[in-house]
């Protein structure tokens, strides 16, 4: 933000601040009293914004990234910092149409759905564990091009209950093994905030051939000439996570590949597999994931304020969104629903609040 706002002449009138869990106690108290008396005009953070201590003088606009990271309540509580501000919030994660209708009906949908100019489509390929030696042959050849990797584990350490790759095992074993003429790097989110950003910054700054990874590298990863991935364990991934991973790579003028190894494959496995192998289209991603597993636990952990529906599937995009433009035209000709024919609509509404309220 400082570097925009400098490039566009406003840094000197518009003051800047940031607050992060690790704000340490001086400069914290410093910020809060600038957000409480207006001095300070722009606030970048994290969740620690929507601490109960937080106050803001006259807060306008709140643009919220990664919005899926939020539950419903969070995104209410930094509503609740302003009278009514603008909000503006934004995901790389394609979500179905028919989950947008109904968990975001208080909002505007805006998508874009084009790619950034100049990217190429990414191609992605599945292997069965009896290709491994393919793929390594495959990114070396990427390294000797001059570009860079991913290695994705699904784990941390080494799990006697789960038969998947670790990141700190893989690591050891390919550097010693399979690429001992590359430099590989190491990525988990057990590492220090410090040792992550001399790594990635390593990373930016070739220093590193390959990342081993666990899954801390799904969003907010930018390295143009990094050219394939390779996520190990894919069967154990959800589609929207496999598709983010699959985002790390094609961010420069260079053709990319995402290649997916499971370790084992069951029915559903399988056909999200195939489904990554046949399409770069997120949003087709998302509907083919509502399909295959249901709403309930699309972003990670069940949203808070998620509606469970009576009457249809959140599959059935048309009738959702029929009754969503009906609720819309009620509310703008008869807000109040005095109307006869608005009569046993208005106890519906009325008892649903009730039990809301009062759930005893």
């Amino acid at each position: 933000m400082q570097k925009l706002l400098a490039q566009s002449g406003h840094l000197e009138k518009i003051n800047v601040a940031l607050l992060t869990g690790s704000t340490k106690a001086a400069p914290r108290a410093e910020i809060l009293a600038g957000l409480a008396d207006g001095s300070i005009h722009l606030l970048v953070g994290t969740h620690a914004i929507i601490q109960e201590d937080v106050e803001m003088d006259n807060l306008r606009l709140a643009v919220v990234d990664e919005q899926h990271r939020f539950g419903v309540e969070q995104r209410g509580l930094l509503r609740r910092k302003g009278n009514n501000p603008h909000m503006l919030v934004m995901s790389a994660t394609p979500i179905p149409r028919s989950l947008a209708l109904t968990m975001y009906g208080d909002l505007d949908l805006s998508i874009i759905d084009e790619m950034p100019a100049g990217r190429q489509e990414i191609k992605t390929v599945w292997l069965a564990p009896t290709e491994r030696e393919r793929a390594y042959r495959f990114v070396l050849a990427q390294i000797e091009k001059g570009r860079q990797a991913f290695i994705i584990c699904p784990l941390v350490e080494e799990s006697d209950k789960i038969e998947a790759k670790s990141a700190i095992e893989e690591h050891k074993r390919l550097q010693k093994n399979v690429f001992p003429q590359l430099k590989l790097g190491l990525l988990h989110g057990r590492m220090k905030a410090k040792e992550k950003d001399a790594v990635m910054a390593d990373f930016r700054d070739q220093k590193i051939d390959i990342l081993v990874s666990t899954s801390v590298v799904e969003v907010g990863i930018d390295i143009p000439n990094a050219s394939t991935i390779l996520i190990e364990g894919a069967n154990r991934f959800g589609l929207a996570q496999l598709h983010q991973f699959r985002g790390r790579v094609g961010r420069g003028e260079h053709q990319s590949y995402c290649i997916l190894l499971s370790d084992s494959t069951t029915p559903e496995a399988e056909a999200r597999l195939k489904v990554m192998e046949n399409t770069n289209n997120g949003f087709t991603l998302a509907e083919e994931d509502l399909k295959l597993r249901g709403p309930g636990e699309f972003f990670g952990t069940k949203q808070s304020g998620l509606p469970s529906l009576k009457l249809v599937k959140l599959s059935d995009t048309k009738l959702l969104e029929l009754a969503r433009n009906t609720a819309k035209d009620i509310f703008e000709t008869d807000p109040t629903m005095q109307a006869p024919e608005h009569t046993l609509l208005a106890q519906r509404v009325k008892a649903f609040w009730q039990k809301i309220t009062d759930p005893s």
